[in-house]
């Protein structure tokens, strides 16, 4: 349960795991410079051509995940009480991943028992 967590999260961990990857390859391969010398350039551009690609991935999923984060429902998570974002119509909090639906076919809770429960506390 703890691995789960809210889809703008997941679209940011995507997007910096490419970073990562991108500058990793950039790095790696202006590295075969150091070590094969000028036969290592044809690796050094590679890796600076396929980091590149990675990076600019990167670029549109964070540009993606900004435009959605815009566009999302926020609302007040019931079991922490923070404010929240949510795509679609069932997402997760981004605090405490409890599962958040919009959709009263899929929940098995209503707010009014919810609310009497909070008044009951």
């Amino acid at each position: 349960m703890k691995f789960k967590t809210a889809k703008i999260n997941a679209f940011r961990t995507w997007g910096l795991l490419l970073t990562m990857l991108g500058m990793g390859l950039m790095v790696l391969g202006t590295a075969g410079i150091v070590f094969w010398g000028s036969t290592g350039k044809v690796f050094a551009g590679i890796g600076l051509v396929i980091g590149l690609i990675s990076m600019m991935a990167s670029l549109a999923i964070y540009f993606w995940a900004g435009m959605l984060s815009t566009s999302a429902v926020q609302l007040e998570c019931p079991e922490c009480h923070k404010l929240t974002k949510m795509l679609g119509k069932t997402d997760r909090c981004m605090f405490c991943h409890t599962i958040l639906t919009m959709d009263p076919a899929e929940a098995n809770i209503t707010a009014e028992q919810l609310k009497s429960q909070q008044l009951n506390q």
